[in-house]
């Protein structure tokens, strides 16, 4: 089913169809970035793509759910990743370290998705939106609750409440797309170090 994200199952060697969905989403992420989500047609999707509509629509429900679909895989590794962080064993101010570098790299390694995403948000249905910020904020909540977990520990300073600390180091993260060049100075790890440092260093008594 295509609805709410729902997927055939990925495994370790893939699903029969799986090139089909991978190839939709390549070409739209393409066009996208191209003509921009409003100018892009679903025809011209899957003539890139080499599918029919309703090979498109077996996977996704609509367009939205195309442009959706980009940024929420890039989320749901993130997440996914900032819990194995998060239940790692080891000091807090380790753990919220390799988490920040973590978020800054895999969002440079995946720029382009992101990039399109935010350009194009305020262009999807509301119900679409709403779906989307809810997903984010629930990474923001699980990073905040890190950060809750390093002042009660009386690692991290208190007087600065952690909901602020968490939105003025995503705002920095969400920023990335406007100034970041892959044939940059720095690889994304690297950025990631810098902005976990100043963060840390900020966090601390």
């Amino acid at each position: 089913m295509a609805r709410n994200g729902a997927r055939a199952p990925t495994t370790t060697g893939g699903t029969k169809d799986e090139p089909v969905r991978q190839r939709l989403l390549a070409e739209a992420t393409r066009l996208f970035a191209e003509k921009g989500f409003e100018s892009t047609s679903v025809q011209e999707i899957v003539s890139a793509a080499g599918v029919t509509k309703g090979a498109m629509y077996h996977y996704f429900d609509s367009k939205d759910d195309l442009l959706r679909e980009i940024y929420a895989r890039v989320l749901r590794l993130q997440i996914e990743r900032l819990e194995r962080f998060a239940g790692a064993p080891g000091p807090i101010a380790d753990r919220v370290h390799a988490a920040a570098v973590d978020v800054i790299a895999t969002t440079i390694e995946n720029l382009d998705d992101s990039k399109i995403f935010f350009r194009s948000m305020h262009q999807l249905a509301p119900e679409t939106q709403k779906a989307v910020r809810a997903e984010r904020r629930r990474y923001h909540e699980r990073f905040r609750d890190l950060l809750v977990e390093g002042q009660h520990a009386e690692v991290f300073r208190a007087d600065v409440p952690a909901d602020l600390v968490v939105d003025f180091f995503f705002g920095s993260v969400h920023h990335l797309g406007t100034w970041y060049h892959t044939d940059g100075a720095l690889s994304g790890t690297a950025v990631g170090k810098h902005f976990a440092d100043l963060l840390l260093a900020s966090l601390r008594h």
